[in-house]
């Protein structure tokens, strides 16, 4: 015979049983739904990560390459240091070492150079020695209606006043300008006619998309270059005290318009401006 002691201990594991039951339920539901959770963590991890892993391969930081200098038409013949036939006014030899200094100072911070070179033949109608009657600023109305200043004969392709006055190891490369006889070429992108130079092709080959721009003169060949930069959709800044022109309050107003055209205008080249970019 059980005593009564005897039969509750008996029964008591029996009696238990169901709650035993039901907790060993609750932990493998609890265990389930913690594995569910962490599964549901990781995928959205996953996903997070392939989001903003595609976000940066689609918009990659603007490396320092997507910067470009522009060195505009600094050769002999518009030069008063090299008693140039077109010369500027205050291109002087201290002028043209700054651009130097300047220009090594920039290609050593890795930024490639471009410079453009005017590169006329010698029968270039731009030349008031290729109109009878006609001398130096003159200005003539041509046969499609187009104004024509006529310059004195310069920088003449294959000519010591042709030649860009820059150390030849910091130009990345050169653009030549000004080769059709029938139409000048201020813009370092494209002549009077709408041939385009070599500029703009090469510029997007290297995936640059801002131009450093100085050179001469402010009021003709810079001015063009800039807003001709700025309709190719550039970011165009503009450093002024590199800049000569042939007329001051000219190059003033040529300043102005490229301003409000949208380029931006350094009075000098600051470097912690270009670390920024």
């Amino acid at each position: 015979m059980l005593q009564s002691a005897d039969v509750r201990n008996h029964l008591e594991p029996i009696s238990m049983r169901p709650q035993t039951l039901s907790m060993k339920l609750i932990r493998s539901e609890m265990e389930q739904n913690k594995r569910g959770t962490m599964h549901s963590l990781i995928a959205t991890i996953c996903t997070i990560t392939i989001f903003f892993g595609l976000s940066l391969a689609a918009s990659p930081a603007r490396a320092k390459e997507s910067v470009a200098v522009v060195v505009v038409d600094v050769q002999g013949d518009f030069t008063t240091a090299r008693n140039g036939s077109l010369a500027v006014p205050n291109t002087d030899q201290s002028y043209l070492e700054n651009v130097s200094k300047v220009t090594e100072r920039l290609k050593k911070s890795g930024l490639p150079v471009y410079a453009t070179q005017d590169w006329h033949p010698a029968n270039h109608m731009s030349f008031a020695s290729n109109h009878n009657g006609k001398k130096s600023f003159d200005t003539i109305k041509l046969s499609d209606g187009r104004t024509q200043v006529l310059w004195p004969t310069h920088c003449l392709q294959e000519t010591d006043g042709a030649k860009i006055l820059l150390n030849q190891a910091l130009i990345t490369k050169v653009v030549r300008k000004g080769m059709d006889p029938k139409f000048d070429s201020y813009s370092g992108f494209m002549d009077d006619g709408g041939a385009k130079t070599e500029l703009d092709k090469a510029l997007k080959a290297a995936d640059i998309n801002t131009l450093i721009v100085y050179g001469v003169a402010t009021d003709y060949c810079v001015k063009a270059t800039v807003l001709d930069g700025l309709k190719e959709g550039y970011n165009v800044y503009v450093v002024s005290d590199l800049c000569r022109g042939v007329d001051a309050e000219a190059s003033k107003a040529a300043l102005e318009e490229m301003k409000q055209k949208g380029a931006t205008i350094w009075n000098s080249l600051d470097m912690e401006k270009i670390k920024d970019f």
